[in-house]
Order: structure tokens, then C-alpha cells, then sequence
């Protein structure tokens, strides 16, 4: 299988469902790449998943970019996409490009993500322009999660649901190759992906999307601590329980002598 590209996800739409997760680090990525994903979100979600911050607002470019390579190096075919972190782009659409170069020069992704509807247009329409591919994300961005006042569906309102259709299709005229579409009922998901000519890709946005995309951590159940209930959260494994468990049976045989055993030694 050849390398997947922008270009190749955007064709995907009407063909076939996309397949995407996070990753952020070097052994998830290489598990994630083999598995036949085709998109591989370096997500500003790593802020509280492999940082332990609160919310995604602290993460910086540094912290991002540290992480991005680490993905980079474990993948040989999915598009890694790194999310551009909190105040990386906002200030002007210079300030994005020479962000977003570093991710593509320094840390080898193929292209970037960044938050927000019709009015980051000449923000994508920059990054663009100049040669980098562009990721999507409308609905609950969690970089707006201050003003947005928390964790909640976006678009039941009639008029919230026609801004965020609107939104959409200003994303695409601006040139993005792909949207996520997240926490948004899924008659909502639907009708923005029919909407679009490009790929939707949802994270609890309903079936109609032309892809999914979860928080490993989430999917495999890795959460260290009790992780609040995501009702659009499918749980393929239990592997904090397993890994915990496993980490307890070790302590217990070292302190019993019983490992390492003579086959563990020389």
C-alpha cells in the first residue's frame, strides 16, 4: 500500500468509509499505521491524555511538535495530520503558516488541523496557498471550550445548525480537504455531510459522516482515572485494567522471589 496523502482522503468521499485515530507516540503510531488506518490525528488532546493537563488550552508548539515526530517515525502509510495547539494560528494568518511550516519542515506531518468556522477562512485560505494541506474541525472545538461554557452537543438549535452547515461549506471553498465534525446530533452530521464535497470526518456526529475518528485512549480504555461517560465512545479493549493488573502481578512476584526465575537469567 502506498502512502496516503490529502488528496487520496478527499477522493475517499462516496467511496469508502476513513478510518481515523489519534496517536503520540512512536510505538501507538507504528500499531495504528499496521493496522490499515488511513488517518492518524496527532491530536492537541495529548494535553491531558500523555501530559495531564485539565484541558487541551496549555499544550504548546513545542510540546506538539516533540510528539509529532514521534508519530512521524512510527508511520509508513496513514496521513498524519498534527493539530495546531491553542494561540498557535489565532493571532493572523502569518502566524499560522510559519506555525504550521514547522510541522510539515520540522516535524514531518502532511498536514495540519485547525478549529473553527467561516471566520478562520483566510487563515485556511494562507495555509493553503502556500502548500499546506488543511484539516477541519467545527461543532465543540474543544480550544473554544471557555467560551462554549463546557463539554456540550453543539447545533440543536435550528439556527446553530444552519451556521455550522454554513460553516461548512465555507471550509470547503477555503480548501480544506477533509471536516471533522464533532458532538453534534446525527440528523446534523448528515446533512452537513451532504452539503460538502469533501470528506466529513465525525467524532459523535452520527453514522452519515463519511469517516469516524475516536481518542485511542478512549477506544483501547486507557484512561489512568475514572474518565467521564462518552456516550460516542465505543470501548474495543480494557487495557488500563489489564496493564494495571499486570503491573500488580509484577511487584507482587518480585517481592516474592519468584521473579526472575532461572529461564530470566544467565
Amino acid at each position: 500500500m502506498s502512502k496516503w496523502t490529502a488528496t487520496k482522503i478527499k477522493g475517499m468521499k462516496g467511496q469508502q468509509k476513513i478510518s481515523c485515530l489519534t496517536a503520540y507516540d512512536y510505538t501507538m503510531a507504528r500499531l495504528v499505521d499496521q493496522a490499515g488506518i488511513q488517518l492518524i490525528l496527532v491530536g492537541d488532546s495529548l494535553a491531558m491524555t500523555m501530559l495531564g493537563y485539565a484541558t487541551t488550552l496549555p499544550v504548546t508548539m513545542e510540546e506538539m511538535l516533540h510528539h509529532t515526530r514521534a508519530v512521524v517515525r512510527g508511520v509508513r502509510e496513514a496521513l498524519v495530520v498534527a493539530d495546531m495547539p491553542f494561540m498557535s494560528y489565532h493571532v493572523s494568518p502569518s502566524q499560522a503558516v510559519k506555525n504550521a511550516g514547522l510541522f510539515i519542515k520540522s516535524a514531518g506531518a502532511d498536514a495540519v488541523k485547525v478549529d473553527g468556522g467561516a471566520f478562520r477562512v483566510p487563515t485556511i485560505r494562507a495555509l493553503v496557498r502556500n502548500g499546506i494541506p488543511v484539516l477541519g474541525h467545527i461543532g465543540l472545538t474543544p480550544q473554544s471550550i471557555r467560551s462554549m461554557g463546557g463539554y456540550k452537543v453543539q447545533g440543536r438549535k435550528p439556527d446553530d445548525a444552519l451556521r455550522l452547515i454554513e460553516d461548512a461549506v465555507a471550509l470547503e471553498k477555503a480548501g480544506v480537504f477533509a471536516i471533522v465534525l464533532e458532538c453534534l446530533p446525527k440528523a446534523l452530521g448528515k446533512d452537513i455531510t451532504k452539503a460538502v464535497g469533501v470528506p466529513t470526518i465525525g467524532i459523535g456526529a452520527g453514522a452519515g459522516c463519511d469517516g469516524q475518528i475516536l481518542v485511542i485512549h478512549d477506544m483501547l480504555g486507557l484512561q489512568v482515572e475514572e474518565a467521564p461517560k462518552l456516550t460516542f465512545v465505543k470501548r474495543y479493549a480494557n487495557l488500563g485494567a489489564t496493564t494495571s493488573q499486570a503491573l500488580k502481578k509484577y511487584r507482587r512476584e518480585v517481592e516474592k522471589g519468584i521473579f526472575p526465575a532461572n529461564v530470566h537469567s544467565f
